[in-house]
């Protein structure tokens, strides 16, 4: 799993996020980062509410948190999202003794690598140098 680090950098860096069942995040808030939830139809569900969007917590499942807004959560993308996000500029991926190497192309016909003991991690930092 991503970082909260490279969550932040990822949002920062304009990285959307339209949530969609299966989803990860925390809450962006100092007690809260270490708590991680799933979108889901049973306990966490997407609301719209005067076009804002809302995840919403069901129930008392939550310590009845009733819902947040989209910039009060910050999305920690899974391997899938991430590969997706570097999309056609994915040339490869390595595992080394350290962990795993990703190879893109930042810009046609260049190549470059990033490197994290966690995929995830290193997946996020080939979407940050693009």
């Amino acid at each position: 799993m991503i970082s909260v680090e490279l969550a932040r950098a990822l949002s920062a860096a304009g990285v959307l996020w339209e949530p969609a069942p299966g989803d990860r995040f925390v809450i962006d808030a100092e007690l809260l980062t270490g708590d991680v939830f799933w979108v889901s139809d049973l306990t966490v569900e997407v609301h719209h509410y005067k076009g804002q969007s809302l995840l919403g917590f069901n129930g008392t499942t939550e310590w009845a948190l009733d819902s947040v807004t989209l910039d009060q959560a910050l999305w920690l993308p899974r391997e899938d999202q991430l590969r997706e996000l570097v999309g056609s500029r994915l040339t490869g991926v390595r595992r080394t003794d350290d962990g795993w190497e990703v190879w893109f192309e930042p810009e046609p016909e260049a190549e470059a690598s990033v490197t994290d003991a966690d995929l995830e991690c290193a997946y996020a930092k080939a979407v940050l140098a693009l």
